[in-house]
């Protein structure tokens, strides 16, 4: 499903630059759940955002379902990000002055889908993660766990292939942030790629797939034995 090869991400600090990220090639197989290891500052939400289509690398080819991205105008990017990968943050970004069921809308606004038919689809994914009661709640009504249930509904809003996870339960405590997790499994189980972004071996455990970042650099690559693709 995805492939890089060589991938460099290099920024310019006035006369100083940093790379980000050093000839970084790995491939994510459909359906894997992967996870993203490494400490502050190893290149891991670079990674992500460049796998995401958020941002672009510096060198290197970067190939989905063998179509070089990095080739793609930005219109392009743009359509496959909103139709094929779903996106969930840490901070959530949910729009404050909409609710939880507009919130879900929004990508299939984006997408063209009739107003009727992304309601409805809201509501459902809503009531999937269990928000049939706050359907008309702004963000600020919500919990933490409730509003990143808001933004797994949003990300799976267009039937994504890929859900790109940026330390989805940072922001929770134990017991949400585990239902957060629970939730991501139960995706993968019904097909869908996981890419999670974590800071947590014991989270990275739960997935098949380990990539281990350290200053930029693929220090590890491996499958784990007790993931869920294992």
């Amino acid at each position: 499903m995805i492939k890089l090869e060589n991938i460099n991400k290099q920024y310019d600090l006035g006369t100083a630059k940093v790379n980000a990220l050093k000839d970084v090639s790995l491939e994510i197989k459909r359906g894997d759940y992967a996870a993203i290891m490494g400490p502050s500052g190893s290149g891991k939400s670079t990674l992500m955002h460049i796998l995401g289509i958020l941002d672009s690398a510096s060198t290197g080819k970067y190939y989905l379902e063998d179509y070089d991205v990095t080739s793609l105008p930005d219109r392009e990017q743009a359509r496959i990000r909103n139709q094929h990968f779903g996106f969930i943050f840490q901070s959530f970004n949910l729009f404050g002055e909409l609710s939880a069921v507009e919130n879900v809308m929004l990508p299939m606004s984006y997408a063209g889908v009739a107003v009727k038919a992304r309601r409805e689809k809201a509501v459902k994914l809503l009531e999937d993660v269990g928000l049939s009661h706050r359907l008309t709640h702004l963000p600020a009504m919500l919990s933490g766990g409730e509003q990143q249930r808001v933004a797994i509904a949003r990300a799976l809003s267009n039937d994504p292939d890929l859900i790109l996870a940026d330390e989805p339960t940072g922001n929770l405590p134990t017991d949400k942030g585990e239902e957060i997790l629970e939730i991501l499994e139960s995706l993968n189980r019904r097909g869908v790629t996981i890419i999670m972004v974590t800071h947590n071996p014991e989270q990275s455990k739960r997935a098949g797939y380990v990539i281990e970042l350290r200053d930029g650099a693929v220090i590890k690559d491996s499958a784990m034995s007790g993931g869920t693709n294992a």
